[in-house]
């Protein structure tokens, strides 16, 4: 069997590579890395049922919502560590909930509007991440 037999080949091929690479970066990822992926990852299924709701795919916009319904409460909302985050905890896993419920409105109504305000939301709660994430004084190497 040659290297090229084993290489993927029809209109998956192209989606296997693609899961590979964020498989890697998952792996391999520190775990503010982790949350960035997830922000990501919501905003880019959001993206995804943009393009679906404009052209009038319901199933499939329904499935790019739920993706991102999946990342922001089983991601993000299950990440939270409410012992240590107090207060702030409880504030993100109540936007995380209203993030959801816009989402399944979304959803519901084919309403853009909502599409877009969920995907500000984590917009801006990325920026927010990346700028604490930045900020923190690095580990001294050992």
């Amino acid at each position: 069997m040659t290297y090229a037999s084993r290489l993927p080949r029809g209109p998956g091929a192209l989606r296997s590579y693609a899961d590979i690479g964020l498989e890697t970066q998952v792996l391999n990822a520190t775990p503010e890395r982790l949350i960035t992926l997830l922000y990501e990852g919501a905003r880019a299924a959001i993206a995804q049922a943009r393009l679906h709701l404009q052209a009038g795919r319901t199933a499939e916009r329904g499935a790019s919502i739920t993706k991102a319904i999946r990342i922001v409460d089983e991601g993000l909302k299950m990440g939270l560590n409410h012992e240590i985050g107090g207060e702030l905890a409880a504030n993100l896993a109540g936007l995380y909930d209203h993030i959801t419920r816009t989402l399944l409105m979304a959803n519901l109504k084919a309403d853009m509007v909502r599409l877009d305000a969920a995907d500000k939301l984590l917009e801006e709660l990325s920026d927010a991440w990346r700028q604490a994430v930045d900020r923190r004084p690095e580990s001294p190497s050992v």
